[in-house]
This record gives structure tokens, C-alpha cells and sequence, in this order.
């Protein structure tokens, strides 16, 4: 499966604050299947839509 980064925020947003949550709420609001998952490696959350398989 793959897919396709919209948007990056880092981890470190202020107590309360969800940047990626609420960018993600926006694109499903415009009609993108927008999900935020965790890149442990950089230490960010991103915005992600499905992607075609490179198959």
C-alpha cells in the first residue's frame, strides 16, 4: 500500500494544539480521504491520502 504526504507537521506542536488533526479535518471536509499517521523517523505527523499501488 502506498500513499501520498499532503502535509507535515512536527511532533513538538504546543499542549492542545492538533495542527495535523485539524489540516486533515479540512481536506476530508473538501472531499480527500486525508488520515494523520506518525513518522517515528522524523519525528512528524503527517497528512496522508491513499496512493495508487506501484505495483
Amino acid at each position: 500500500m502506498s500513499a501520498k504526504v499532503l502535509e507535515r507537521f512536527p511532533a513538538g506542536s504546543p499542549r492542545g494544539s492538533w495542527p495535523a488533526e485539524e489540516y486533515a479535518a479540512e481536506c476530508r471536509a473538501a472531499g480527500e480521504p486525508a488520515t494523520v499517521v506518525m513518522d517515528l523517523r522524523s519525528d512528524a505527523f503527517l497528512v496522508v491520502v491513499p496512493g495508487a499501488d506501484d505495483d
